[in-house]
């Protein structure tokens, strides 16, 4: 019996979202997919034809600002999407409140057609954002095999400190006075002088 020899680096790249609101590495031999429908975003495989092992970030706007007080009326919605995914078995599952970032953290199985695809997926809420972060297996068995390189692209997956400081429940609570400008260094406060 042949042993598959497992995956290795060639080398690594950056994808940055032109609009500088997510960046996250991956091998830089996978090939680039265009997403489906209007989404933003990138998604990378190592399959060159109809790639269904892939690692993929997508981001939408959205229409309120989320804070954390609306986990509560997040949580069963997101529950009720994946419900949707035929024969879902949800494997792990974590969820995670910094500030007024809200993070879903999933691994689930689903049927796809005749196949048993796995997915572990972040979803979060940052802001007036929602992104979605995910590595998909075509197969239980391609997850487990390309699952080092998934999460080497989860671990170097980051969003800009601007979206970090809107998710900052201390910057942002109501009431909190504005910032007090800067002054240059070496420069006088009051530059004014008496007559």
């Amino acid at each position: 019996m042949t042993v598959r020899p497992g995956p290795k680096f060639t080398g690594v790249d950056t994808y940055r979202d032109p609009q500088g609101r997510f960046q996250f590495r991956y091998p830089s031999d996978w090939i680039h997919y265009p997403l489906q429908g209007a989404r933003e975003g990138a998604m990378y495989s190592p399959q060159s034809q109809n790639p269904q092992t892939w690692y993929a970030v997508w981001i939408t706007r959205l229409e309120y600002e989320v804070v954390a007080e609306d986990f509560e009326i997040l949580a069963p919605n997101v529950r009720k999407g994946l419900e949707q995914l035929p024969d879902l078995a949800i494997e792990a599952q974590d969820d995670f409140i910094y500030g007024n970032l809200i993070k879903f953290d999933r691994t689930f199985t689903f049927r796809d057609g005749d196949a048993v695809r796995k997915q572990h997926m972040w979803l979060m809420y940052v802001s007036t954002w929602q992104i979605v972060a995910a590595f998909q297996g075509e197969t239980v068995e391609e997850y487990e095999y390309w699952l080092p390189m998934g999460n080497y692209s989860f671990q170097f997956f980051t969003i800009p400190h601007e979206l970090w400081f809107a998710a900052d429940r201390d910057l942002n609570k109501p009431g909190a006075s504005p910032k007090k400008p800067r002054v240059p260094r070496g420069a006088a406060k009051d530059q004014t002088k008496d007559a």
